[in-house]
């Protein structure tokens, strides 16, 4: 029984999560978290344009909180937003911009529209990129492309901090599949070694200066040999 509860339970709760991202709209909305409290449920929805999901004086929050409570029969939902500053580094957000872009201009020029995602990645300074597409891009037989750039961990626990994302278009000869991973800059790899090549270069210039002997001390040195080579002579 408890089995079926928990299941009943996450099954609600996906729903009621594409239900908030079908109504925003896609490339608004990243992640949509359900936090439970003793007052009632706290909705928290991430998104790059809190404008758009705010409305004009809350209304499309005042409509979706309605929905909550009659639909999915919350007690006392309440909405809070918040704003992603960089969505070049949002897995999520990305992959539905590319869906949109398939979408909107077809998958003929699905080549173009990876590169330049990639390009706007690693510009805003991520560290790697790794964007696949599946499905029938030009051709009438499905097929898999792979576009990366940079550097991502796959494999072991540096693997979790790699952020991935997937997304659908429908597109005219059929679906297509969008899979993104990102791993941001500010992630710290274990393995990673960072050689700053300024440092180096004052060590080597500093290296020499100690190592050169000065001019004078150089003719000081010559003229006792030869004062010593004179004596030996004598």
């Amino acid at each position: 029984m408890e089995e079926r509860n928990t299941v009943k339970f996450k099954k609600e709760e996906f729903a009621v999560k594409e239900y908030i991202k079908s109504s925003l709209g896609k490339g608004k909305v990243s992640q949509v978290k359900i936090v439970y409290t003793p007052i009632g449920e706290k909705i928290v929805i991430s998104t790059t344009k809190p404008g758009l999901v705010i409305g004009r004086r809350g209304e499309n929050i005042d409509k979706l909180t309605e929905t909550l409570k009659t639909e999915f029969k919350m007690g006392n939902p309440k909405i809070d937003i918040d704003e992603i500053m960089i969505p070049e580094f949002d897995s999520q957000i990305i992959a539905d911009e590319i869906a949109l872009q398939l979408e909107r201009f077809g998958p003929i020029k699905f080549k173009v529209i990876a590169y330049r995602t990639l390009q706007k990645i690693m510009k805003a300074g991520a560290m790697g990129v790794e964007i696949r597409l599946n499905g029938k891009l030009p051709s009438k037989r499905a097929k898999s492309w792979r576009f990366a750039q940079g550097y991502l961990k796959k494999t072991g626990e540096p693997s979790k901090m790699v952020y991935r994302a997937q997304a659908t278009a429908q597109t005219k000869p059929g679906t297509v599949g969008v899979k993104v991973a990102i791993l941001a800059p500010g992630v710290k790899l274990i393995d990673r070694i960072d050689v700053d090549e300024k440092l180096i270069k004052s060590l080597e210039e500093n290296s020499e200066t100690l190592n050169e002997e000065p001019k004078i001390e150089k003719i000081k040195k010559v003229k006792k040999k030869k004062w010593n080579l004179k004596k030996f002579k004598n």
